[in-house]
């Protein structure tokens, strides 16, 4: 098959990361696969193939006729078997184009939220219909996003199937010298994520400045970087922790700083199937999140600490007692489980038989 991947921006997201591992293992497959960003990044992604940058201004994400008409004519040139629009404005973006110039492949849109909690309006809802009416069929980031889905849009139910988010198989490296010094003299704490309301950084610091007054010798590492971002900086000041908070921005050793943390913390309010919890699991490390999204199908009680969300006190006496006395069973458990379900090379198998279906 010839496919065509649209990512929001080069920039190191989850969305992005995992459409980018997802598009090597196809490449080795034999299928022929392109890369399309919509907007502006600086990120260096992780793709083996070409990634073609339309560098489209996101003012006029609702209107970008020029964009289309540029995508519309890259179709044309390429003739790919289907196009897959991976969150963020990439349904808005290839639904329209669809509309305008009617073209002929099917899009597939990647699902990766509980879409319910970002629909607020009567208006946005009957947009996102309207794009939906474009879309050939929605691969969900889990069960419980892909019944959100159902009942947020009245969207058909054998025209949207689940397929999780899956990690890659790697050798853990050693740290760099800049926060190596930082692991040796304190007891390392952990998250990853964008700097935006859902994900709950003010939530985050609250539970940390907890975890602190119990555990001194804890640090937090921040890893993302985001439109909060120096709100959060200041947040930090407030808190009085600036010398037990790091910021790194984007990093590209994610998993040699997750396995030597003591712990991942994800008290995100908005969720769908984080891979960092599954690459955390992965490294085992032990994980807490709130009870949100798509996160009950890999956190429970044999694999993580969920907390309801909202309870704060909960997930730092949670965090507390995975630092002092790590559940080396539930570790275990969790890591066979990513094993066994959610590694790519398996996740890349069940994507091409859901093109299949669109394909043929």
């Amino acid at each position: 098959m010839k496919i065509i991947h649209v990512i929001q921006r080069p920039q190191l997201r989850g969305a992005e990361i995992f459409a980018c591992q997802l598009s090597n293992h196809l490449l080795e497959k034999g299928h022929e696969v392109w890369m399309v960003a919509l907007y502006p990044g600086d990120a260096s992604l992780p793709f083996k193939g070409s990634i073609i940058e339309l560098n489209r201004p996101i003012k006029k994400r609702f209107y970008d006729i020029k964009g289309w008409k540029r995508f519309s004519t890259l179709l044309k040139k390429i003739q790919p078997d289907l196009i897959q629009a991976n969150a963020g404005d990439t349904l808005k973006f290839t639904a329209s184009a669809k509309f305008i110039f009617n073209f002929e492949p099917p899009i597939i849109f990647r699902n990766a939220n509980k879409s319910g909690l970002f629909i607020n309006s009567f208006f946005k809802r009957k947009l996102n219909q309207f794009y939906l009416s474009k879309v050939s069929k929605v691969i969900s980031v889990s069960k419980e996003c892909e019944e959100d889905f159902i009942v947020t849009y009245n969207y058909p139910p054998e025209k949207i199937t689940t397929v999780e988010i899956g990690i890659e198989k790697n050798i853990m490296g050693s740290l760099s010298n800049e926060i190596k010094t930082l692991f040796v003299k304190k007891q390392i704490l952990l998250h990853i994520g964008s700097f935006v309301p859902e994900k709950n950084h003010l939530g985050l610091l609250r539970i940390f400045s907890e975890v602190n007054k119990k555990l001194p010798q804890t640090h937090l590492l921040l890893i993302g970087k985001g439109i909060l971002e120096d709100k959060i900086r200041q947040e930090i000041k407030n808190f009085d922790l600036g010398e037990r908070v790091t910021l790194l921005g984007y990093r590209t050793d994610v998993l040699d700083i997750i396995v030597n943390s003591k712990a991942f913390l994800l008290p995100s309010i908005i969720e769908g199937l984080p891979g960092v919890l599954l690459e955390s699991m992965y490294c085992k490390t032990p994980v807490i999140a709130y009870d949100v999204g798509g996160i009950p199908g890999i956190v429970n009680s044999s694999t993580g600490s969920l907390i309801p969300v909202g309870d704060e006190m909960s997930f730092a006496k949670a965090v507390i007692r995975a630092v002092e006395y790590p559940d080396k069973v539930q570790i275990q458990v969790a890591y066979k489980i990513v094993r066994k379900k959610f590694m790519n090379i398996k996740i890349s198998k069940r994507f091409v038989r859901a093109y299949k279906e669109v394909y043929t």
